[in-house]
């Protein structure tokens, strides 16, 4: 019999490591299923200030926030360098991006959420129909370690412009950037509405299990799957951004050039760990063999190490996940055209360019989470599509065509693409952002992101009293027989 894991203990505390090295970077506790009760509580409390303050009043306080953070950002990046890993220039990249989204959640959440007015058709003309979109009250957000800030930005900045209180649980890999996040909030606003509880598994299923009015998750697909199931003990609806399996398809009449760059970057940057990174290729015959030789060209002398270009794998068991991916692919006939078996150490792995891969191998069926990538060989883009589809993900993608880039994007089961381009979607607030399938359900950012943290609140307003009164128990057989007349000149002549 499986002994269930011992509850956490009011104290005990973990600390975050340095992926690159094995240096403590901070201590941190583990708050209990109590602990995190009593946050969500205080939240609820916030929750009622912060809704009332109105849209203008929320505006200036996250633009004060996002100042305070801009101010600092060279700080900020040096704690994420050091605590997930990434260079600090891509630090910066991140932070910036999640910066910008903060001040168009803010400056958009009236326009997208606040009351107006919709028709009420001819059968009820007598009435002024009108919709806004209302908070829902306290936000739970489990943030990933990859993108420490930029991901549960799109939750945070969007919960909180939409008139939310927001209860954050940073990943257990990355406490310290969370709580630099929270501190910082506070100290531009002056209230804790956003509010942080750091641990493990625990921490974030007592958040699941806490009365949250709605929890966003970002992580794996087996993870968020366990949070659904949690979450679902008590009703609590969710928005779950999940893994992925993202392939750039490149055309015929590419520019191949920018493919192979955008690839490379896509498959190696973060050091593989992105989830809408760039894991398989699908290039036409008539360019393959020109592309595989300019992306190995060009990855070549690109190096994973301490202060390089492509930083650690930040969570030591993903390791022997790309192991695996690597090996089974070489086993099944697929051929290492840079990297290999050899390339993963045991906190850096080299770029890895794998060909000849088969479709059902793990390389390309499974997250590999790692700086590789499969590249395959097509005849048309009919077969690149398919080959893309043919996974159970459906998060991101890249298309490179000139004249077919619209035509091939819009047959790709996925919730993003970008053209010409790699995860340029994601840099533009005013998108929605998330996935299909295994990938997820609901979004972020854009219109749909602030709406993903409110409820729609229906006014129906009587202008004048109306001809046929069709909701009284004095309606009269004579009201019905209009009632009919008019419901057959509206709905009764259409083309058969």
């Amino acid at each position: 019999m499986t002994q269930a894991p011992a509850r956490p203990q009011s104290g005990s505390t973990f600390e975050s490591l340095n992926p690159a090295t094995g240096e403590v970077v901070g201590t941190h506790p583990v708050q209990t299923a109590e602990e995190v009760q009593a946050a969500v509580d205080r939240a609820r409390v916030e929750a009622e200030w912060w809704a009332a303050l109105g849209f203008a009043e929320r505006k200036a306080h996250l633009n004060a926030w996002k100042t305070l953070m801009t101010r600092r950002l060279p700080e900020l990046a040096d704690l994420v360098s050091r605590e997930m890993g990434k260079p600090a220039s891509d630090a910066m990249l991140e932070a910036g991006l999640a910066v910008d989204h903060i001040a168009w959640a803010a400056g958009n959440a009236k326009k997208v959420l606040g009351r107006h007015h919709v028709s009420s058709g001819m059968l009820m003309v007598n009435q002024s129909a009108s919709v806004a979109f209302k908070p829902l009250g306290v936000v739970g957000v489990i943030g990933p370690w990859n993108y420490p800030i930029f991901t549960p930005m799109g939750s945070i900045a969007y919960a909180l412009a939409a008139g939310n209180a927001v209860v954050f649980k940073p990943s257990e890999y990355t406490p310290g950037v969370g709580g630099w996040l929270v501190q910082t909030f506070q100290e531009a606003v002056g209230r804790p509405v956003l509010q942080l509880v750091t641990g493990l598994g625990e921490t974030g299923a007592a958040l699941c299990r806490a009365g949250v009015d709605k929890l966003a998750f970002t992580g794996s697909t087996a993870t968020g799957k366990k949070v659904m199931a949690a979450c679902a003990e008590t009703l609590t609806p969710v928005v779950i951004e999940a893994g992925g399996k993202d392939s750039v398809i490149v055309d015929a009449d590419a520019d191949v050039e920018a493919a192979v760059d955008a690839a490379l970057w896509g498959a190696c940057s973060n050091a593989g760990q992105t989830c809408i990174g760039v894991e398989r290729v699908y290039v036409h015959e008539q360019v393959y063999d020109e592309f595989v030789s300019a992306i190995t060209a060009k990855a070549t002398g690109l190096e994973a190490a301490e202060g390089g270009k492509i930083g650690p794998i930040t969570m030591p068991s993903q390791v022997e996940v790309i192991r695996s991916h690597v090996q089974d692919a070489l086993d099944r006939g697929g051929r290492a055209v840079l990297g290999g078996a050899g390339a993963v150490g045991d906190r850096f792995v080299q770029p890895t360019i794998l060909v000849d891969v088969p479709e059902d191998s793990l390389a390309v069926q499974e997250e590999t989470f790692g700086p590789t990538l499969t590249i395959s060989k097509v005849r048309t883009m009919d077969e690149a599509i398919e080959k893309t589809n043919a996974t159970r993900y459906g998060l991101g993608n890249t298309v490179f065509s000139k004249a077919r880039g619209m035509e091939i994007a819009e047959r790709v089961r996925s919730g993003m693409t970008a053209i010409n381009g790699v995860i340029t979607f994601a840099g533009i607030p005013s998108l929605p952002f998330g996935g299909v399938g295994d990938s997820g359900f609901g979004r972020i950012h854009g219109p749909e992101g602030l709406k993903e943290f409110t409820y729609a609140k229906a006014i129906a307003r009587q202008r004048f009293k109306p001809m046929i009164n069709l909701t009284s128990f004095d309606r009269t057989a004579k009201a019905d027989k209009q009632f009919a007349q008019v419901l057959g000149l509206l709905h009764g002549r259409g083309r058969k």
